[in-house]
């Protein structure tokens, strides 16, 4: 990662392994790199204990951090997962959600981890930012009262 310009930096207050586990698993072109632990017993943990996990998630440069107890994500900031097809929509949706996570408004989620996620198909993206204002307007309509985004209502929406 030293080449990189950006890259994620995901901070728990545990956990983040697991996380980068579970993300690397549900997600293409995503892998662990190496596990950090830490040397000595430090205010938040013991010797040995998971420090940083060094990832790539969705070709994206991470690190995943465990020691965070003073502050918690927050829809400040979210990640956004662009997707092709319903079945793309719906896999990542679920997984991401999971037996504890919250659905939001608009395509978005927190997932078990607390992270906050965007699901977003590219018919969406294409249909809120159409040349043509009134289709602009449609496509927003028809996305308002929904929960995870469907496709077939926004293809509608974009063809009038």
């Amino acid at each position: 990662m030293a080449d990189e310009k950006l890259a994620l930096c995901l901070w728990f207050d545990s956990g983040a392994e697991d996380a980068a586990q579970f993300y690397c698993k549900l997600f293409p072109d995503s892998e662990i790199h190496a596990i950090n632990r830490s040397p000595t017993d430090w205010p938040g943990g013991k010797a040995g204990d998971v420090l940083t996990i060094d990832l790539t998630l969705l070709g994206t440069p991470a690190m995943a951090m465990n020691g965070n107890t003073d502050d918690t994500f927050s829809n400040a900031l979210s990640l956004q997962v662009f997707t092709e097809t319903q079945e793309e929509t719906d896999r990542y949706w679920e997984a991401l959600l999971g037996d504890t996570g919250s659905p939001m408004a608009c395509s978005w989620l927190t997932d078990r981890f607390g992270i906050r996620w965007q699901v977003v198909p590219r018919i969406l993206s294409k249909g809120l930012s159409h040349e043509d204002p009134e289709v602009r307007g449609r496509v927003f309509a028809a996305m308002m009262p929904m929960v995870k985004i469907d496709h077939a209502a926004i293809e509608a929406a974009i063809a009038g």
